[in-house]
């Protein structure tokens, strides 16, 4: 007999740090490591953001902590692990999930645009990642982590305008096989998450320029994501129920990517 697949999925006990906590994406899916159990520590630019996040989980019943910081400078990360290692003790799961988008066609597309995006996008993943390895992940010879890429980052689009946003979550991909395949012999798995279209500050000006209902059409569900559809897929990748798993991507999309290639 195995393991009870509550046991699985239990969380207690365990810390996870998840970046672009602040809202969206990436407070649902702190939502559902705090109510498995994890000591969540929540990060991202804006502090009022963060505060009110953190209070939203606490009165869930959730251990909720956050700190401010830019992901894209590797002083700022560094604090913030640093922190995170003073206040609970360790990092058992990063998600990684800070990110920025800019839409321009290639050939005007500002190099100070492509900086912004590519820094968040992908150089952030690398720095949390390497400074949670050291601090916590490595010397326990175990850990989790989850990087966030998007269907953007599986294929190329003729209708959207995101030349280094789509490269950057491209470059996720590979950065997380990359790392599981060099990072597994420390009990470390590293897989990421691509989301299809969910409603958020960032795609809110897509979503109301091609609409809503075009969008939905065109995935096999005819739906787009909702506030809990990252949950599970989360939950796997960060739990014991995950722990043969490494060096995947995951489409949460409603089926898009099958049927567009990303």
């Amino acid at each position: 007999m195995g393991t009870p697949v509550q046991e699985l999925f239990d969380l207690t006990g365990q810390v996870a740090l998840v970046t672009g906590g602040s809202r969206g994406l990436g407070l649902q899916m702190a939502e559902a490591l705090g109510e498995a159990g994890a000591k969540i520590m929540l990060t991202s630019r804006k502090a009022a953001e963060l505060e009110e996040a953190a209070a939203d989980l606490s009165a869930r019943g959730i251990d909720a902590r956050w700190i401010a910081a830019d992901a894209s400078d590797p002083l700022q990360v560094a604090r913030v692990v640093d922190e995170t290692m003073q206040r609970l003790g360790r990092i058992d799961i990063l998600v990684n999930n800070a990110g920025a988008t800019w839409g321009a066609p290639a050939e005007d597309y500002p190099l100070a645009a492509w900086d912004k995006v590519m820094n968040l996008n992908i150089r952030s993943l690398f720095l949390f990642a390497q400074a949670a390895g050291k601090a916590s992940m490595i010397p326990h010879r175990r850990g989790r982590i989850v990087n966030i890429a998007s269907i953007a980052g599986l294929g190329g689009s003729m209708e959207m305008k995101f030349i280094a946003y789509g490269t950057s979550k491209g470059a996720v991909v590979n950065f997380t096989r990359t790392l599981a395949a060099e990072w597994g012999v420390y009990g470390i798995t590293v897989n990421a998450l691509a989301p299809g279209f969910f409603p958020s500050k960032m795609t809110q000006g897509t979503l109301a320029h091609f609409g809503i209902e075009k969008i939905a059409a065109a995935a096999p569900l005819k739906r787009i994501g909702d506030d809990d559809d990252l949950k599970g897929a989360v939950l796997l990748f960060a739990s014991a129920a995950g722990k043969h798993i490494t060096g995947q991507i995951l489409a949460v999309d409603g089926g898009v990517s099958s049927v567009h290639g990303g």
